[in-house]
């Protein structure tokens, strides 16, 4: 008898510091490798709709930072319990020009294959920005006036509030499931 409750306590033990592992390495793997993120709002449309779910990678952006194009996680520079999901449109060093509704950088027109080809990129103030180092300049893919708060609204945001780079819709799973463009 007191051989068979000493092999319980044993394996019960055994459960416990396999939970713990299990439980460690998740956190571990949220923190710093990838998380998941879903979408809320339109900002981002025609790219992702609504309740889009989303891997946001983090490893990344600990080698190099984001690339113009990258599709971002952010921390909402105006609404610090919110995050944005943002293409990147300009990196450190860039001027970016909104004129006649169209996106410049480096006073060179941007080819936006990812937006509706009727899109006109409204402006709040500002038309012009240069993103200083640390930086990036980012734009919601739906341009309709006031249908994204984004870097026309609160200006550049630091590399060091992106959370994460995004390049993968698990869900729903349909036409639209894979890699982002």
């Amino acid at each position: 008898m007191e051989e068979n409750n000493k092999e319980v306590k044993n394996e019960t033990i055994e459960w416990i510091k396999s939970i713990v592992t299990a439980v460690v390495i998740a956190l571990l793997i949220k923190t710093f490798v990838f998380n998941t993120t879903y979408v809320l709002g339109n900002s981002m449309y025609p790219t992702l709709h609504e309740k889009d779910r989303l891997f946001a990678n983090k490893v990344s952006l600990y080698f190099h930072g984001p690339s113009r194009g990258d599709v971002i996680v952010l921390k909402a520079p105006d609404a610090p319990d919110k995050d944005y999901i943002k293409r990147v449109i300009g990196i450190a060093g860039d001027i970016v020009e909104i004129k006649d509704g169209k996106v410049y950088v480096n006073e060179t027109m941007l080819e936006e294959n990812y937006i509706s080809s009727e899109a006109y990129t409204h402006i709040y103030e500002d038309s012009i920005w240069e993103v200083p180092e640390g930086s990036v300049f980012v734009l919601g893919d739906n341009r309709d006036e006031g249908a994204s708060k984004d870097s026309r609204y609160f200006g550049c945001i630091s590399i060091k509030s992106i959370k994460g780079i995004t390049g993968f819709r698990y869900f729903p799973v349909d036409s639209r499931f894979g890699k982002i463009k």
